[in-house]
């Protein structure tokens, strides 16, 4: 095994369990996996992976064995990468940001400027996703999570406590006959996909109120604001989204104290010294933190009726 881009491709197929899934991990297009993987096969002369119905793909002992190895050789290529870009003393350069769809749409824009003028010689690319990215893997190098980590080779420092509550048009909380006693009751509720998983206030709005409940529903939490603000209904959003919305008013005065949650700023211990990632904690996460009324729910533009579970 003289080429890296074997056991990548090995290693990606075993850790997406299908030739589609790797493909797409790798950037290359699947019929090039498919061919590269056969190649592969053939010149060991033993097979990698069982080929499962559905498009599975399941590693032989051998296929295992050589997965493992691409492991230890990423980590070890990544640890090293970690450490000579974390002597870098430039403020120029690339820096990957990962940040929920919610915050990259509403609150962190103006940052972002602020930063760019400051420091034009950073090209800031932002990974939009509301999965949690590894930054041991440098698939990016700062994340910006609504989750308090748990991987131990992280560094970073909580920025204040996320609150949530329900908000709808002013037209339609006006049009509301009465206090509303329940979700449960509703037949109005804006909500995620059915079967949202990993996203507490999915889960938490599922357990609360019935199938009959939801009118709408859309894995975009930006559209649920937006389908809010066009009354469709109410939607439980993050109250630095819906509090910052000239279109939206709080159908609750006070946030669902189940949801509070954390909003922390993070990169993986190695780069803490890397003069990019230290002026966007200083300069973006600062200003973040200073939202901090915001973010936990203490500036509502209205309050109306009260829900309760």
């Amino acid at each position: 095994m003289d080429d890296w881009n074997e056991l990548r491709l090995v290693l990606a197929v075993q850790r997406e369990g299908s030739l589609t899934g790797a493909a797409k991990a790798l950037g290359v297009d699947h019929s090039t996996a498919f061919r590269r993987l056969n190649v592969l096969e053939a010149r060991l002369g033993v097979r990698l992976f069982e080929r499962l119905p559905g498009g599975l793909y399941q590693a032989t002992t051998t296929g295992e064995r050589m997965a493992a190895t691409a492991e230890r050789v990423e980590d070890e290529t990544l640890a090293l990468d970690r450490d000579i870009a974390g002597s870098d003393h430039r403020l120029s350069g690339r820096l990957r940001v990962t940040s929920s769809e919610t915050l990259a749409y509403s609150r962190l824009p103006n940052h972002l400027a602020a930063f760019r003028r400051t420091n034009p010689g950073i090209v800031v690319e932002l990974l939009i996703d509301n999965r949690v990215l590894s930054l041991s893997r440098r698939e990016a190098d700062i994340a910006l999570r609504p989750v308090r980590p748990k991987e131990g080779d992280l560094w970073g420092r909580k920025l204040c406590a996320a609150a949530w509550t329900f908000f709808t048009a002013p037209s339609y909380l006006e049009a509301l006959d009465g206090p509303v006693a329940d979700i449960g009751d509703r037949q109005d509720i804006i909500g995620w996909e059915e079967g949202a998983a990993g996203i507490q206030a999915a889960e938490w709005l599922d357990r609360a109120a019935p199938e009959s409940a939801f009118v709408y529903r859309t894995n975009s939490l930006v559209n649920q604001s937006v389908a809010a603000k066009a009354g469709i209904g109410i939607a439980l959003l993050p109250c630095y989204l819906g509090d910052s919305d000239p279109g939206l008013v709080r159908v609750r005065p006070d946030p669902l104290p189940d949801l509070e949650g954390e909003f922390w700023i993070v990169t993986h211990a190695d780069l803490k010294r890397t003069a990019r990632v230290r002026a966007f904690f200083e300069q973006v996460g600062d200003g973040l933190a200073r939202e901090r009324d915001l973010f936990e729910g203490r500036m509502p533009r209205s309050a109306g009726y009260t829900i309760s579970r």
